[in-house]
């Protein structure tokens, strides 16, 4: 995981060595494991290893290619985040699961189960993103694994599929009456 040693001394990317040097003082006697008061074992050490990380400059110029990485993802999900197509999809390829496994179970209630790979094709979601539908489906209690290591839908799950069904007809029904 990926430490920011600029946001932990709060200081700019661009400190030059004499602030590097000047902000770690100021920490390292706040919590120097010998302060009475604000010492803190783990956070001094933290501070350490940002001090040294920094204050060389080969190792700096290593640490700032790492950080300039980290800026690069965050600002990537700052962009997903507020992209709100991508929650829309994500709840259509949650849907599809879900009525994949419903039609599979009640097709066939002895076997319910679909494999990773078959929902992968079946669902028409790579398997890295599809990764986080099943966690999110297993967490809710909609689908569980099966003996033999597949995905079933559960009893919430058909409750679910249910309920999701009954709305959109209750929503057609009353589309098709307004005109």
């Amino acid at each position: 995981m990926f430490i920011d040693f600029y946001e932990m001394l709060e200081i700019s990317p661009n400190a030059n060595s004499e602030t590097i040097e000047r902000i770690f003082r100021h920490f390292a006697m706040r919590y120097h494991p010998d302060n009475q008061v604000t010492g803190n074992e783990s956070r001094f050490s933290d501070i350490l290893e940002a001090h040294n990380t920094l204050k060389d400059p080969v190792k700096r110029a290593q640490y700032d290619i790492q950080y300039k990485a980290h800026l690069n993802h965050r600002a990537e999900l700052t962009d997903e985040a507020s992209n709100t197509k991508g929650f829309d999809r994500d709840s259509v390829i949650q849907a599809k699961v879900l009525s994949l496994l419903y039609v599979k179970r009640r097709q066939d209630v002895n076997h319910p189960g679909i494999g990773d790979e078959e929902l992968e094709r079946m669902s028409g979601c790579p398997q890295e993103h599809l990764e986080f539908h099943l966690w999110y489906l297993k967490a809710k209690g909609w689908i569980a694994r099966t003996e033999n290591g597949t995905f079933a839908i559960t009893v919430e799950g058909v409750d679910r599929v249910n309920s999701e069904h009954h709305r959109d007809a209750a929503t057609t029904r009353l589309l098709g009456h307004a005109g």
